[in-house]
């Protein structure tokens, strides 16, 4: 299983930005995928997630009604739509994906992981 993580960059704050995560070498439109990030010094977190047919998503209240996860499984792609950045959402996200329907947004839940791409928010 393969995902590539893509879209990071620098956005001053109330910019936008549209991560993108191809998958490979797995049944895509069965699964949960998930995005998570880490900032220095603090836990990785979840969050946005959405399931397999797109029915269920998680969002983390930090980045409700700016953030919108949504896929796109003819292209095996998950996607993240962030508006109206913060310096707080400053952090190397991550892309993950799991076979299994339970656990949208726990991170022990997904087993397969991308690489991170860096997302900076400044002026």
């Amino acid at each position: 299983v393969q995902l590539q993580a893509s879209g990071g960059g620098l956005v001053q704050p109330g910019g936008s930005l549209r991560l993108s995560c191809a998958a490979s070498g797995f049944t895509f439109s069965s699964s949960k995928m998930g995005w998570f990030r880490q900032a220095p010094g603090k836990e990785r977190e979840c969050v946005a997630a959405i399931s397999w047919s797109a029915g269920r998503t998680y969002y983390a209240d930090s980045v409700k009604d700016r953030f919108t996860i949504f896929r796109d499984n003819a292209k095996n792609t998950v996607y993240l739509q962030m508006n109206s950045l913060k310096p707080e959402d400053a952090a190397v996200y991550y892309c993950a994906l799991d076979p299994r329907v339970y656990g949208l947004g726990l991170e022990t839940e997904y087993r397969y992981w991308g690489q991170g791409t860096q997302v900076t928010v400044s002026s």
